[in-house]
């Protein structure tokens, strides 16, 4: 044969095995990172009103793949195991524990089994309980722990339903439950990957009305997932006493929300109803939703929903008629709801856009409005016949008003206590104190015409959260304490007493893990520690963090959370490799997107996507860097995407490099999500970085083509902003290492992985440096350890072949 032929065949050869799949199991990071991983955590605490006894929950830091294998169904944006009836993705907890305040040492609690996976755990009414399920091989089984004596106790079999949620519901005075149980009858599942197809999936939009709805996943398909969901969504539901005694409440049907009135005579529920869709999730199906008496019985018939398929276009597009029908708190038996006065549509003209509603039990009265909104009903917080707050929000301009009034009487006595930006943290008042009546419901706390507001004090000279009196006649606060975070970072929790000022508070550092404190407002004590929890990261207590300010080119004040390794002399300035992580956020002002949120004293903990863990591998570290996308007035902020994306990634390696630590050189860039779509984009249109990650992120925007983050506009009204902003359009332009990564189960809303594949198939056939990595099994964040440590490697090699090791060419003259 030809030499010259041979030797082309080899390098053919060689070229495809170059750019071909690597055979390549799951890799662990280098000890420096695997010490932080592998440790384990103290628990989560749970604590009760009174502040008298907690729960300490606890739980393995990651799945494991074995478990994220078990068999899963995805259907009207649900992930249910089938074998099990309980969500796929549920985090356990494997340890539940009591402590009493002022003890050091938390108590097992008895009659446990020796393994179990606990979930939806929950308080009784008046807190002397818990309740929580527990997943066993076969299904989920009801415990209750009396957290007096110590004792669990398990009330049913493995037999309940919970694929839509929590599948109990306490009663109200305490004495059991409401329960969601598999039917005896329920069908058996169609296997897909078996079943012969009766015929073709038809989709049809007869009426010509608009659904521009935004890029689902998890949705139904065919036929077979309706019958699938249907059967998975059938349940009978059953009263449930302390004892373990069942009584048959209510025949089967596919019910979803569940709630007793106060007085617990009466049940608000709703049931989902065919004709299901394949374009929206379960929750927009149709619905009816009843009050029904305590022994079951049909009171009033409240809502009936239709399927939710079109609404108008933007953020702020609802449906008309009633929506989220709950009780009133504060009162036995009152519902309430809100209505849009605009016929749910944003761009349309209107001194008001929604109403709230109550109607009162028996129903027999006409429902009555009691308050007008000028914006988008948001949330209300039941005080008493006089008092109530209620929030409102607006997108298009990022208004929020918080409306102070009286329910007893419509109209008459309406204050808007607080009309600010959305955005604008400076000038948050925080939030209301929230106390438990007789009922058991949560309700306003009112001590001699007064509420109490915590909020969290973000301030251009740091962030230290206050609590305030806030006079109801005089509409005025008054600070009753701030904390002074210069050394350590303390938050306020909850408002224990009011007329006491004792408050429960969680201090941390850097170096000092978050632990809750009894403080007394009255006495001049130290606050005294009810948690001993051990900093598990020893590794990072002697790494240097502080927030760094710094300015746009444009003058805009921006910010970040620097790491530097220990032991780095800050004189001798040697510079050093660094990665910036970050992820975008749009403003409608300039004077919201520049105010600093991040603390210097706020405990430094790697989770799974942090890259704090290469503060350990010789790398500065910035952390959360500002990067707004603004658009005053008219102009929307992605109008300018690109150019102030570029101008924030130059003003923070400007400013890390002005203060000497780094080789401007050997920067990386990365993100999650948005953040990865921000990644690709400063790659593509940029020379500033040495490499780039992108986790989980969408890179043609033409996919989601109804809007996407805060793009409220579609393709067809914005072409242009959808093409400048895909990075796949500019494939072309890449010509800087990049590292893709992407869980092939992800069910973001738009990050589908088929974006990550076709971006790297675009990437390589233009001759781009890239690696994709798909990770089986996993959703749009890492949830197995196998996962998250291989996850680690490859960042990890990435960065010390293209960003520590990167050989820099200086051009010729």
């Amino acid at each position: 044969m030809n030499k010259v032929l041979v030797l082309f065949i080899t390098l053919l050869t060689f070229s495809f095995t170059a750019q071909a799949q690597v055979d390549l199991s799951y890799q662990k990071p280098p000890k420096e990172i695997l010490d932080m991983v592998d440790v384990p955590l103290p628990p989560s605490v749970l604590i009760d009103d009174d502040a008298k006894r907690m729960l300490l929950l606890s739980r393995n830091q990651f799945r494991t793949i074995a478990e994220l294998s078990e068999t899963e169904l995805r259907l009207a944006g649900l992930r249910i195991n089938p074998v099990t009836n309980i969500g796929s993705r549920t985090r356990y907890y494997n340890k539940v524990e009591l402590q009493k305040v002022g003890e050091k040492k938390a108590k097992a609690i008895k009659g446990l089994p020796d393994t179990y996976k606990a979930a939806n755990l929950s308080w009784s009414p008046d807190q002397s309980m818990a309740a929580f399920t527990n997943t066993t091989d076969k299904g989920v089984e009801l415990w209750v722990a009396d957290l007096e004596k110590g004792m669990a106790m398990k009330l049913t079999e493995d037999k309940l339903n919970a694929n839509m949620g929590r599948p109990y519901t306490w009663l109200p005075d305490g004495s059991g439950f409401l329960v969601k149980f598999l039917p005896e009858d329920r069908k058996p599942l169609i296997d897909k990957t078996t079943a012969i197809p009766t015929g073709p999936r038809v989709s049809v939009n007869q009426s010509g009305v608009r659904a521009q709805n935004r890029t689902y996943q998890d949705l139904l398909k065919d036929k077979a997932d309706e019958a699938n969901f249907e059967q998975l969504a059938l349940s009978k539901l059953v009263k449930v006493d302390l004892k373990g005694k069942q009584t048959v409440w209510k025949d089967t049907d596919m019910y979803d929300d569940i709630s007793f009135s106060p007085n617990g005579q009466h049940v608000l529920m709703t049931t989902i109803r065919r004709p299901f869709s394949y374009l929206v999730p379960y929750s927009r199906f149709p619905s009816t939703t009843n009050v029904y008496s305590i022994d079951g019985n049909l009171v009033k018939e409240i809502m009936s929903q239709d399927l939710i398929e079109e609404l108008p276009q933007g953020f702020g597009a609802v449906k008309t008629g009633k929506r989220r029908v709950s009780w009133r708190t504060d009162q036995p038996a009152t519902l309430y709801w809100a209505e849009a006065m605009d016929n749910g549509d944003p761009n349309l003209a209107s001194q008001y856009r929604d109403q709230l509603f109550v109607w009162k039990a028996p129903f027999t009265a006409k429902p009555k409005s009691i308050l007008k909104m000028h914006n988008r009903f948001s949330r209300v917080r039941w005080g008493n016949d006089q008092t109530a707050v209620a929030y409102d929000s607006w997108f298009k301009d990022r208004n929020t008003k918080t409306y102070l009034f009286n329910p007893s009487k419509p109209g008459k006595e309406v204050h808007i206590i607080a009309d600010r930006n959305s955005q604008d943290r400076y000038s948050d008042p925080g939030s209301f104190v929230m106390a438990t009546n007789d009922y058991g419901r949560s309700v306003l706390e009112i001590q001699d015409g007064k509420l109490y507001s915590i909020g969290q004090g973000y301030s251009k000279d740091g962030r230290n959260p206050f609590i305030d009196e806030f006079d109801i006649a005089s509409q005025k606060a008054k600070r009753m304490w701030q904390a002074d975070n210069k050394e350590k970072f303390e938050n306020i929790v909850e408002l224990l007493d009011p007329e006491q000022g004792v408050l429960l508070t969680r201090v941390e550092s850097p170096t000092d893990y978050p632990n809750y404190y009894i403080r007394n407002l009255k006495k001049r004590i130290a606050p005294q520690p009810i948690t001993f929890f051990k900093n598990p990261y020893q590794a990072l207590a002697d790494v240097h963090k502080e927030v760094i300010t710094y300015k746009r080119d444009d003058g805009l004040d921006l910010s970040g959370t620097l790491y530097l390794p220990a032991g780095y002399d800050k004189n001798k300035k040697e510079k050093m490799p660094m990665i910036m992580w970050a992820y975008p956020t749009e403003y409608k002002d300039r004077a919201s997107a520049s105010q600093v949120t991040a603390s210097s004293n706020t405990f430094t903990a790697p989770r799974w996507g942090s890259p704090i863990y290469w503060v350990t591998r010789g790398y500065v570290v910035l952390a959360g860097a500002s990067f707004p996308i603004i658009g005053e007035g008219e102009e929307e902020p992605n109008d300018s995407f690109i150019k102030q994306l570029v101008a924030n990634g130059k003003a923070a390696i400007d400013a890390v490099d002005a203060l000497g630590y780094i080789d401007r050189n050997r920067v990386a860039v990365g993100g999650h999500s948005y953040g990865a779509f921000m990644t690709a984009n400063l790659l593509s249109h940029s020379n500033l970085f040495a490499a780039g990650i992108a986790r989980s992120g969408a890179y043609n925007r033409t996919l989601t083509p109804f809007g996407f983050q805060r793009e409220e506009r579609s393709y067809w009204d914005a072409p242009e902003i959808y093409y400048n902003m895909s990075p796949f359009m500019h494939a072309d332009k890449m010509k800087t290492p990049l590292l893709l990564t992407h869980g092939e189960a992800d069910n973001n809303s738009g990050t589908y992985p088929l974006q990550s594949e076709r971006y790297f198939n675009a990437l390589k056939g233009l001759g781009a440096p890239v690696r994709l990595v798909m990770f089986p099994k996993e959703s749009h964040g890492y949830a197995a350890q196998e996962s998250v440590l291989h996850l680690l490697w490859e960042q990890d090699q990435w960065m010390e072949k293209h960003v520590k090791n990167r050989k820099v060419v200086t051009p010729k003259p």
